[in-house]
């Protein structure tokens, strides 16, 4: 049985909508660059990033939500105005935080088992 509800989203739009479907849970959310037709993300360290923070999620605890947001082509994401940029203030991807807490894992970070962990287990 899965500890952790896992919705897979693209663009800040279906991240808001999904976030706004879960009030009061607590929610995760995993920002990586999109990914082409062949599932490969632009982004290299998001793809170096994801098995770690999907070996991770087995220290969620009950009833958490995990949103596995794909931010878009990289062109978009590396607009300065951007929705992730200006209201989640995401500065880098991969992203792993645990929303509406200051607590964050950016970039190399996010290939840290040690951290991620931390960051699904603490309460």
């Amino acid at each position: 049985m899965a500890a952790c509800e896992e919705l897979s989203v693209s663009g800040f739009e279906e991240f808001s909508r999904a976030v706004e479907q879960h009030p009061g849970k607590t929610i995760f959310a995993y920002f990586s660059g999109s990914k082409d037709a062949e599932g490969k993300s632009w982004c290299p360290d998001c793809v170096r990033a994801e098995p770690v923070v999907r070996a991770g999620l087995k220290h969620v605890g009950e009833g958490c939500v995990f949103i596995y947001c794909q931010v878009g082509e990289r062109s978009y994401w590396k607009d300065p105005n951007n929705d992730f940029r200006k209201k989640l203030k995401i500065t880098a991807v991969p992203t792993l935080l645990k929303y509406g807490t200051p607590q964050k894992l950016v970039e190399s970070e996010c290939l840290q088992d040690n951290l991620v962990e931390m960051l699904f287990s603490e309460d």
